[in-house]
């Protein structure tokens, strides 16, 4: 995918002196009294950040924060908490500008008062009517506040909204961050343009929510590993019983259709050989390792076995390429996280590049301590899965029409 980069606009002296607007991912957790919980959105949104304003820059930078309501600014919306983090981080004061887009109809707008080698951070845009809908008019202001529209949220790329796409329709130059070029590169490098054996590790607790993902990888993917409440669905597709699992049997000819695309492909999805039961959903359950061929009607499957998770290890540290979305079981309790972590060290272990992204997925790799060994860490979680459905990201579309001229 061609875009304009940022960092070439940068290296080639076309940002000095020029207005940049910046749209970061800094939709950051907060407690009760709003404070800031984990801030590793901040932190990966510095690199942009320090790069437009050693390049001379006049730095404006915004984005959403929780579910304000358009038109209704709220104390509890305010960017106040990551502007301040963003200053301790740069080491630098961040002002905070509000109130930055004219509310009238008027076409008109008022330049943010920001100078070359300035930072100023542009209130919740969440709160200005139009954004979510991605109104012309909107897209037409923000356009005019800057010479520069870079796009670094990837976790936003799957929404077509006014700080998302509107601006980057009518900015003079429009370009992705260094955040964006990283998953725009990873993605092809993954799913357009992989090493074989492709492998994909797609989890969760449902099939339906992942049904168009499966679908999409079954024509694409050499394995497809299947784990939580969707693979005890395919567990049921093979004929194997489950007890009282988690699955959707309404959809056991979607998984059966699934599977037979891959064996038409000579590939496969692996279904368990053994697994570990419970009869309770508890931390504190006993588990039971059982031969798949064995659950009881009142047994619940929370796990692949070691059976299992050692054969599914040793194909992942053959592959050439690794997509992997969801943990295998629950993982969160300790009698239950062994095949996740089974995985999440052969991932780790692998010569393969590896993807990985989702909520869940990133949780994981944290408890294992196991990000330096993975080859990408996606951040954003529905446009992730939005990739790996097959789908075009409005942000990559203008983004790379824009670069097309």
């Amino acid at each position: 995918m061609n875009v304009i980069r940022f960092s070439d606009l940068c290296a080639s002296g076309q940002v000095r002196g020029k207005r940049v607007f910046i749209r970061a991912d800094l939709n950051v957790p907060q407690d009760d009294h709003g404070a800031i919980t984990e801030d590793t959105r901040i932190r990966a949104s510095v690199p942009c950040i320090q790069m437009a304003l050693d390049a001379g820059a006049a730095v404006m930078v915004t984005s959403h924060l929780g579910r304000p309501t358009e038109g209704d600014f709220k104390p509890e919306d305010s960017l106040a908490p990551v502007a301040k983090r963003l200053g301790e981080l740069l080491g630098r004061d961040v002002p905070l500008v509000a109130n930055w887009v004219n509310s009238d109809d008027k076409a008109s707008i008022t330049p943010i008062p920001v100078r070359p080698g300035q930072l100023v951070m542009l209130e919740n845009c969440r709160v200005n009517k139009g954004e979510k809908k991605n109104n012309p008019e909107l897209a037409h202001k923000l356009a005019a506040l800057c010479d520069i529209f870079v796009n670094d949220a990837f976790g936003t790329a799957h929404r077509a909204e006014g700080t998302t796409y509107g601006i980057a329709q009518f900015a003079p130059i429009a370009c992705a961050g260094p955040l964006l070029s990283a998953e725009i590169d990873a993605i092809q490098k993954a799913l357009a343009h992989p090493k074989r054996p492709l492998a994909a590790i797609v989890a969760g607790s449902k099939v339906s929510t992942k049904l168009t993902i499966l679908k999409t990888l079954a024509d694409k993917v050499d394995q497809l590993i299947v784990g939580g409440g969707i693979a005890n669905t395919f567990m049921l597709a093979a004929g194997l019983k489950i007890g009282k699992s988690l699955a959707e049997p309404d959809l056991l000819a979607e998984a059966k259709a699934v599977m037979a695309a891959m064996k038409a492909r000579g590939a496969e999805i692996p279904i368990p050989t053994d697994v570990v039961c419970a009869k309770t959903f508890a931390a504190d359950a006993v588990a039971t390792i059982k031969k798949a061929t064995e659950v009881a009607d009142d047994d619940l499957i929370l796990d692949i076995g070691p059976e299992t998770a050692a054969k599914l290890a040793a194909q992942l540290k053959a592959s050439g390429t690794i997509v992997w979305n969801g943990p295998v079981g629950v993982f969160e309790f300790p009698a239950f996280e062994s095949g996740t972590k089974v995985i999440a060290h052969a991932i780790a272990e692998s010569s393969a590049f590896s993807i990985a992204g989702g909520g869940d997925t990133l949780a994981a790799i944290a408890k294992y301590g196991i990000d330096k060994q993975v080859g990408y860490i996606s951040t954003g979680g529905g446009a992730f899965l939005e990739v790996l459905e097959g789908k075009t990201l409005p942000a990559f579309e203008i983004l790379a029409k824009r670069a097309a001229g």
